[in-house]
């Protein structure tokens, strides 16, 4: 795992949409299409903004969707769907495929279908205030090896979206949500985890310094992954890092 720290959250969306970019172009060059996995919430604001201005060949690259909440219409402001509709597919055009979680069982095979044909090239994974991964909650399945799986999230992953502006209340956000598992990131040839803002530090600190990989700290199993990069900005990493 290697961690790099930014000033901001900007110069961190920057250069990790650099480097992301720079995994897609050689995933096409060498084999003609590249495969991303990307995140959404407010962390990765700066990192989808920049990353659509990258000089890619948008229409070679198949983009898949980490998780969605059930139940919630794509209409409504905090469905991840159309967050990266409108963030991301809108902005870059023509994609070779697009590839959204629905909430429903059928969704699911069907996407679990189109995931597995081939090895998703790089991973955009965010990290929550929690320490899940995707919406894998503590303590995290890491024992599945489903696609996808139907979650119920914790109080404090509700607390989460609440405070990021996505529901007024708690009782507003979903109590379940469709996830990526532990297993199926993992299985990302390339992570890149963008981690900003100081709401992100207690998780920071806990991914990095745990003694051990445990499902109570879900983002410490990244640590295990042979291709991962961290970025962090000053405020996500002070508890770990003495400037």
């Amino acid at each position: 795992m290697e961690i790099r720290i930014c000033e901001n959250s900007q110069k961190l969306g920057e250069s990790a949409a650099k480097h992301v970019a720079e995994s897609l172009r050689k995933a096409i060059a060498e084999k003609g299409f590249a495969r991303i996995v990307l995140s959404t919430g407010a962390s990765q604001f700066d990192t989808i903004s920049a990353l659509v201005k990258e000089d890619v060949a948008w229409e070679k690259v198949e983009m898949f969707h980490l998780d969605e909440y059930v139940g919630l219409p794509i209409t409504h402001k905090a469905s991840f769907r159309k967050y990266l509709q409108e963030r991301f597919v809108d902005k870059v055009g023509k994609l070779k495929s697009v590839n959204f979680v629905d909430g429903t069982k059928e969704g699911i095979a069907t996407l679990t279908k189109e995931l597995r044909k081939s090895p998703v090239d790089i991973g955009l994974i965010g990290i929550g205030e929690n320490g899940h991964i995707a919406f894998n909650d503590p303590p995290a399945d890491f024992d599945t090896k489903e696609a996808y799986i139907i979650v119920n999230l914790d109080d404090n992953c509700k607390k989460q979206q609440m405070g990021e502006g996505w529901f007024p209340t708690i009782d507003d956000v979903p109590k379940g949500a469709v996830s990526m598992t532990v297993y199926q990131i993992m299985e990302c040839k390339e992570i890149v985890s963008c981690v900003p803002y100081a709401v992100k530090a207690s998780a920071i600190e806990k991914t990095l310094t745990s003694k051990e990989v445990t499902n109570l700290v879900p983002a410490t199993k990244l640590r295990e992954h042979p291709n991962c990069t961290i970025y962090v900005d000053m405020d996500s990493a002070k508890n770990v890092i003495k400037f």
